[in-house]
């Protein structure tokens, strides 16, 4: 099929369910028909922008499209002033030739890894719309995964690519902070926040994050697994998993042994727990959103805020600034310990999510229970931004719910884990090499 065609079909499939439309925030169906129409040209004339030229792209609700207000999933935005300029990262994709069908539904300013957006609606899990689709790019998860876009764009503060990429069943990577600049995305937490891509395949990822990073795509050979050596923390980042998942895990980590990996045991709950008490006080995406939203804090919202997000913002505004600094700075000693800890593995290998995806209905019904189960969501994730580190997550196969393995690499190590990504993405899906 065409670009053309693929676009038609997916805005056909969308337009069937207007009514109770979730996924997408806003459709750009006339500018996206002619970048696909271009597209189609270049193809039939032998030319090429690259691998992305033609691709169907969602983009989360918190990237600037030029002359519109950027929401970031809150009713406070719609009377923002219009963006005058597109994201930095929305360009380079244009570009590159892909084709932006829409911005996707997020949580309210990123906050919160359930994916329920209480003003907007909530996108129903692409494998069942009755379970969370994971946050805060929730929107992104479903898209991917349910092939209304080829690709989706996201943000990840504490998992937010990733946890909806397990949810969904797709890839999900997070790049090494400040990798992929940030300009013309509404801000969570500067220190923390990263774009990505959540996809079907990893090689779409790659071909994503190097046109969102400025680099030239390249090709990415996958890295042998004989002899990688691949740490396991089993400490309390395995605590609380079920039983689905951990099999799923195990069974994966089989695989991999059985192509020569070394799979070995890892402790860091000491940095774990170093990192902890670091942000008792409040978290470092807490105490920079409160800044971030100081005006409206301190003068009291006019419109409504998702309590969860305006509650854990308040008590972040009560922290001293000289905490804050501390934390910083102590989360940089941290970090270079946590790379140090790593220098003699290759990767950690985790469940990106301890649990496969519940009810949304159970999330409604009970806040302490949708509390704790937001903790497991990001228990495992949140190290890879809290440590300054890179991520991909991949969708393990054979679980009645999509669960999802998580490689962490070293800060700069993109490429590597993008590589071992390539490797053990062929592996679970029964095409190792």
């Amino acid at each position: 099929m065409t670009a053309r065609e693929r676009l038609e079909a997916i805005l056909a499939r969308l337009e069937a369910r207007a009514g109770e439309e979730r996924v997408f925030m806003k459709l750009y169906a006339k500018s996206a028909r002619a970048a696909a129409a271009a597209a189609d040209a270049r193809a039939a004339a032998g030319l090429s922008l690259g691998p992305l030229d033609g691709a169907i792209v969602s983009i989360k609700d918190l990237l600037d499209v030029a002359g519109e207000p950027t929401l970031a999933g809150s009713l406070m935005r719609r009377e923002a002033a219009p963006a005058r300029e597109d994201a930095l990262v929305v360009r380079r994709l244009r570009r590159a030739g892909a084709v932006i069908v829409g911005k996707t539904s997020m949580t309210e300013f990123a906050f919160t890894a359930l994916g329920i957006n209480p003003h907007y609606g909530t996108p129903g899990n692409a494998a069942d719309k009755t379970l969370i689709p994971g946050g805060s790019s929730s929107g992104a998860g479903v898209s991917a995964a349910e092939a209304t876009s080829d690709i989706a764009i996201g943000s990840d503060t504490g998992g937010s690519i990733r946890v909806p990429a397990a949810l969904n069943g797709v890839v999900g990577f997070k790049p090494t902070a400040r990798r992929v600049p940030l300009d013309g995305a509404f801000p969570l937490s500067p220190s923390l926040d990263s774009l990505g891509p959540l996809a079907r395949t990893v090689a779409q990822c790659i071909a994503t994050d190097a046109i969102m990073a400025g680099k030239e795509p390249f090709e990415l050979a996958p890295l042998s697994l004989a002899g990688l050596r691949i740490a396991v923390p089993r400490g309390r980042l395995m605590d609380s998993t079920d039983a689905i998942v951990g099999a799923a895990f195990d069974q994966a980590l089989k695989r991999l042994a059985e192509r020569g990996a070394q799979i070995s045991d890892i402790d860091i709950d000491d940095l774990l727990g170093s990192m902890r008490e670091a942000t008792r006080a409040g978290s470092i995406a807490a105490m920079e959103g409160a800044e971030i939203h100081a005006d409206w804090l301190s003068a009291g919202a006019k419109t409504p805020v998702d309590h969860h997000v305006s509650g854990s913002l308040g008590r972040a505004m009560q922290v001293p600034a000289t905490t804050y600094i501390r934390t910083i700075r102590r989360r940089a000693e941290l970090a270079a310990a946590m790379d140090e800890r790593l220098a003699s593995v290759d990767f950690l290998a985790l469940p990106t999510t301890p649990i496969v995806a519940p009810p949304i209905a159970e999330m409604l019904a009970d806040e302490m229970h949708a509390n704790r189960i937001e903790g497991l969501l990001l228990r495992n994730t949140q190290v890879a931004n809290q440590f300054d580190l890179c991520a991909l997550s991949l969708p393990m196969p054979d679980t009645a719910l999509p669960a999802g393995l998580m490689l962490v690499g070293r800060h700069g190590h993109d490429r590597r884990v993008l590589g071992a990504g390539l490797a053990v993405e062929w592996l679970l899906r029964g095409q190792a090499r």
